[in-house]
């Protein structure tokens, strides 16, 4: 949690800030400077966004893909599938790790209902060297196959004057 400035000493979620707020920092949009701003480090993010980072690329090398700089070295090429499972928060860092994003804009712009599938592939477009690519985020549609309503977490109210969603 970080001191969120509109909130006067209180503890929020990193992915709960006002857009106001947020968004007059430059650094939150760049993937590698995000977790520098004042708040984020001292609430000690970046560190836990490494304890997400670092065993995620553990996992891959042991998959046949190691991380060299913003690719993937393939030292092993093959179609397995992992799966993930994870709250909105940690995922979002993860898809910043494996495409280059900030997970600022991913927390802000996207939202993934719970229960909700993301899936990833990778591409080697050329020999032994391979990226991500999101093929689809936050599907849902398990849920609507058996008449199961999506959860409105993750959102905040679409009209101020709306008094029955969230606004904070």
């Amino acid at each position: 949690t970080i001191l969120r400035p509109d909130k006067n000493g209180d503890r929020k979620l990193c992915w709960d800030w006002l857009p106001q707020d947020w968004t007059k920092y430059e650094e939150f949009y760049r993937y590698d400077k995000w977790f520098d701003n004042p708040i984020m480090q001292e609430g000690g993010i970046g560190d836990y966004a490494k304890s997400v980072t670092d065993p995620l690329d553990a996992l891959l090398s042991e998959n046949g893909y190691v991380r060299d700089g913003h690719i993937y070295r393939v030292k092993e090429a093959n179609d397995k599938t992992l799966t993930l499972f994870c709250h909105f928060g940690v995922g979002c860092v993860i898809l910043g790790h494996l495409i280059g994003a900030s997970p600022m804009v991913l927390w802000h712009g996207f939202a993934a209902a719970p229960s909700s599938v993301t899936t990833l592939y990778t591409e080697e477009r050329r020999k032994g060297i391979a990226s991500f690519r999101i093929w689809s985020y936050g599907d849902t549609s398990h849920l609507y196959a058996i008449n199961e309503p999506r959860s409105f977490s993750a959102r905040f109210c679409e009209c101020y004057d709306f008094e029955d969603e969230r606004h904070d």
